[in-house]
């Protein structure tokens, strides 16, 4: 199959298209001719060698978490799904990578709604599952105010039309020219940064029940004296968040229960017009060194999309 790669670590011009072998899926898993991905954080740290996790890698690598396609190979005993079917979702987490390629491998998936184009499907799952696993961490129920600080990248994105979706008041922080985009996605916006507790006073606010912190831009003191307690306050980017007595939400390579089910509850939102995954810019996989300096550029209004083309098979 063809796959895009990375033969050393460095920059984006490291990332190539060429040939690999494709991958075939075992237990509880299903494999899907991509026709689109997305490109998060995870990948840009993992291409470059500058975290940790890079060390686990087996160079070429392909990189990838989250992919949509048309279902190819079913395992045994996976059931509700079949040949033929669209779906979108992500690969395991564990092998960190091998969505960006013409098959892969999908672990955590849900039935893609026939309106919802490929560009979000594709760069949909990690942030829903993510968002989803990190909501039912913090117990967030119907009638609850909560703030989400970093609402306007992919993760924020789906969160703040998750948590709303379930009845929550959502206050979404992000920079002043995204507060529109924010109020769109169905939050109340203000600035992030320093003094977080003065403006969310003078939104009228009185009471705060739970915080996400997705930014990770040392908000953690400011998010507890906002909820009033460490174990009301979740981090997914913050890792001093123990020095805090906060708790870091790594998911599957934390050992934590994943939030598959929100898959199929986006799926559902997105039917009802209540969900959507916005995608800020769309590269094909040629473009995916263009796409991986967008996805770097700080600050952005959701997900970078990558467009995985059936038409270069054989190649």
């Amino acid at each position: 199959m063809f796959a895009l790669q990375f033969h050393q670590f460095g920059g984006p011009e490291v990332l190539q298209v060429g040939s690999a072998d494709t991958p075939h899926p075992g237990a509880g898993e299903i494999r899907v001719r991509v026709r689109a991905g997305g490109v998060s954080p995870v990948d840009l740290g993992l291409r470059s060698g500058t975290t940790p996790m890079s060390t686990r890698l087996s160079l070429p690598h392909i990189p990838g978490i989250d992919a949509a396609g048309v279902v190819d190979v079913v395992a045994p005993g996976v059931t509700g799904v079949a040949a033929g079917d669209e779906v979108f979702g992500t690969v395991n987490v564990a092998r960190l990578g091998g969505a960006h390629a013409e098959f892969a491998v999908l672990r955590l998936w849900t039935h893609k709604p026939a309106a919802m184009p490929w560009t979000q499907a594709g760069a949909a799952g990690s942030s829903i599952e993510t968002a989803t696993r990190a909501l039912d961490l913090l117990d967030l129920r119907e009638g609850m105010t909560i703030v989400i600080d970093g609402a306007a990248g992919g993760v924020g994105s789906a969160a703040v039309q998750l948590a709303a979706a379930r009845g929550a008041h959502v206050i979404g922080t992000g920079r002043s020219d995204n507060h529109a985009f924010i109020t769109e996605l169905g939050a109340t916006p203000t600035t992030y940064g320093l003094g977080l507790p003065h403006r969310i006073a003078a939104l009228g606010v009185t009471k705060v029940d739970r915080a996400l912190d997705i930014a990770g831009a040392g908000s953690l003191p400011e998010l507890i004296e906002i909820t009033g307690a460490p174990a009301k306050v979740v981090t997914l980017a913050d890792f001093n968040a123990a020095q805090h007595s906060v708790r870091i939400s790594t998911g599957q390579l934390g050992g934590e229960p994943d939030g598959r089910h929100g898959l199929a509850e986006a799926a559902a939102l997105f039917v009802e017009g209540r969900f959507r995954m916005p995608i800020e810019a769309m590269f094909s996989l040629d473009q995916a060194a263009a796409a991986h300096t967008a996805a770097g550029e700080g600050s952005r209004r959701g997900k970078i999309a990558l467009m995985v083309s059936g038409d270069r098979a054989g190649t």
